[in-house]
């Protein structure tokens, strides 16, 4: 049996961004996840949240290390993986109660990220809540001398990521019908930003 992909990332933040979701996700609904990467924030939210169907999804070649993860967490609430591309025309869904992504959008050119929300726009339902986490600038500044050292990073392995800019990413959400709730200061430099639709 192959091993388990793993992020150390992942099991850094994973207990602070719960706190949040425990105060966020309060109705029983599904939340998809864009980026499930390893799989392990869905196992172990999924595990914390026992009211909530977690759907992870990724693109394809992603798709069986989440699917070592969730055999082993064994939950009757982790739906199956999905393959998901954002900029795929259409996704795998008719609607979206709610959405989680985590250290995705730095990775995304801003292109990407703009098709992203034209369909999260399509997908959400009205009152749907949004909890982005990663780093994030603000008023054109970085946050931190390490954040700026990680965007040089980033940029080296692809040109079009890099860290986006917060106002960047609400006026995105606000052409989708979503506006920001909440920004939270997480470890590591990191902020989770709360949005919800609304039409």
């Amino acid at each position: 049996m192959s091993a388990k992909p793993y992020s150390q990332a992942c099991e850094n933040n994973k207990q602070p961004i719960l706190a949040i979701l425990r105060q966020v996700y309060q109705p029983a609904q599904t939340v998809w996840e864009i980026g499930s990467g390893t799989g392990q924030h869905a196992c172990y939210f999924a595990e914390h949240l026992p009211h909530i169907h977690w759907q992870a999804t990724d693109r394809a070649v992603n798709l069986d290390g989440i699917r070592l993860w969730q055999a082993e967490a064994g939950l009757n609430n982790l739906l199956p993986p999905l393959a998901l591309d954002v900029t795929d025309p259409v996704w795998p869904c008719n609607s979206i109660d709610a959405l989680f992504s985590a250290n995705t959008l730095h990775i995304m050119s801003l292109a990407e990220v703009a098709i992203m929300f034209a369909r999260l726009a399509e997908y959400l339902n009205d009152q749907a809540l949004i909890c982005l986490y990663g780093p994030f600038n603000y008023q054109g500044q970085y946050t931190s001398p390490s954040n700026a050292n990680f965007d040089v990073w980033l940029k080296n392995q692809n040109p079009v990521s890099g860290i986006k800019h917060q106002e960047d990413i609400l006026a995105l959400a606000g052409a989708a019908g979503c506006r920001l709730e909440a920004d939270y200061a997480m470890p590591a430099n990191n902020r989770l930003l709360v949005l919800k639709k609304s039409v």
